[in-house]
């Protein structure tokens, strides 16, 4: 079992049972079959980043909680060269350069989209805001069944309690930051 799917498996047995769940408890709440949860806490699985969202919404935490553990306190140097991963084999790479810390109520990763890749976010919860940034590339972000351009240097902020999407229609990767702030 390699670091991450172990570490995810450790957080999600963690969750579940602080919350008191069964598997089909968790099923219910996540949107997530038992069957892949199972596989999930056997480390026998690596779920796509949306799969990780589902069961993420469902424990109403962050999606780096099932990532990494919290850095420590002070000052916080990170690499994103050495924190990229590839959670799934989804075409998309994650590097969760500041997982969620409640006392600052946001996460912020560096995302890089590989040609082709397509990703349909279902709706967060309500007072979820999302900060992206395009640091190399074209990207189409899907807002109100519409996809906008964003090249280099673009910011868009939006509410993220409704569908929204991120493509790369090229043939080149693109790389962006991803600041999501939670509610308090």
């Amino acid at each position: 079992m390699n670091e991450l799917n172990q570490y995810l498996a450790e957080t999600l047995k963690s969750l579940r049972k602080q919350q008191g769940w069964s598997l089909d408890q968790c099923a219910r709440e996540t949107g997530v079959s038992k069957a892949m949860l199972g596989q999930i806490e056997r480390g026998e699985s690596s779920p796509t980043v949306a799969t990780l969202w589902k069961i993420a919404g469902g424990f109403h935490t962050s999606l780096s909680t099932f990532l990494e553990p919290v850095p420590a306190e002070g000052t916080v140097y990170r690499v994103a060269d050495l924190l990229r991963r590839q959670p799934a084999n989804d075409g998309m790479l994650v590097a969760p350069l500041f997982p969620y810390e409640p006392r600052f109520g946001f996460e912020m990763f560096e995302l890089t989209l590989l040609p082709g890749y397509e990703r349909i976010s279902e709706p967060h919860e309500t007072g979820v805001t999302e900060h992206v940034i395009v640091q190399g590339g074209t990207m189409e972000l899907l807002l109100e069944g519409k996809w906008t351009p964003l090249s280099p240097g673009a910011a868009m902020r939006f509410d993220a309690n409704r569908e929204h999407g991120y493509r790369n229609p090229g043939t080149k990767s693109v790389v962006f930051y991803n600041l999501i702030h939670y509610p308090a």
